[in-house]
């Protein structure tokens, strides 16, 4: 959520954290910009009047990088002129200031289902439903706590991707979370162990000295060793048949 009125984004965030939200808080449109492009977030709550970037701005930009997240505009004018630029900017939605906040909740959950219909990320043999949070790993069901939800959707969307534990621990945890990195390590253990326990391959590697990655493949996989001998120095040899080096 990105709004300039401190004491109702504190009220606004404390609503949507009660109702099982987890809500990351920027005051200016710079920053929100800036978190909303790095995030993987299900909603974008936008002020239309912010400093340094106002609300529309930092819209049209998010549409213009591919930005897929669903956009609610919060804004105290109610003229229909205003209401037409906010959504050709690419907001899916229009809340006028003052509002209720069972409203803003309700279409806060509308645009989060709406975002949510019909997606399926999958990585291998493992599928995870956005709609019914149901994960399966081929015929398996897994059951996961709504933390571990969050980081295996957060993995999943950027699979072959190098996660470091700082990202993650941010992303899943929050900005502004006391949790520190350990934690993150602690989960991907969780994670392991429900998903890969069985499995003849692995899908979660660890890229040592960077963090985490989402493997869809053999070739992700070798990209993931490939990045943690990069991080330590070691180059492979020039020769195919040269012998890898013993690491102390």
């Amino acid at each position: 959520m990105d709004e300039d009125d401190r004491r109702l984004a504190r009220l606004v965030a404390r609503a949507l954290t009660a109702a099982g939200h987890r809500v990351d808080l920027a005051h200016d449109g710079a920053a929100g910009l800036t978190r909303a492009e790095r995030g993987d977030y299900d909603v974008v709550v936008l002020d239309a009047l912010l400093p340094e970037l106002g609300g529309i701005e930092v819209s049209r930009e998010l549409r213009r990088r591919r930005s897929r997240a669903p956009i609610l505009l919060l804004t105290a004018r109610d003229a229909v002129p205003d209401r037409v630029r906010g959504l050709d900017a690419g907001a899916d939605d229009y809340l006028v200031k003052p509002f209720d906040l069972d409203e803003l909740l309700a279409r806060v959950r509308a645009l989060g289902r709406r975002a949510g219909d019909g997606e399926r990320l999958r990585v291998g043999d493992l599928t995870l439903d956005l709609a019914t949070r149901e994960v399966r790993r081929g015929d398996r069901p897994i059951a996961l706590t709504a933390r571990e939800f969050d980081l295996l959707r957060y993995l999943m969307r950027h699979q072959g991707r190098v996660l470091t534990k700082a990202q993650i621990t941010d992303h899943v945890w929050g900005y502004d979370s006391a949790a520190t990195s350990n934690v993150a390590e602690i989960y991907i253990s969780y994670l392991r162990r429900k998903i890969d326990r069985g499995a003849p391959r692995p899908l979660i590697r660890t890229v040592r000295g960077v963090g985490y990655m989402r493997c869809a493949s053999e070739a992700a996989a070798r990209f993931s060793r490939a990045a943690a001998d990069e991080r330590r120095g070691w180059r492979p040899p020039a020769g195919p048949g040269a012998p890898r080096p013993t690491r102390r």
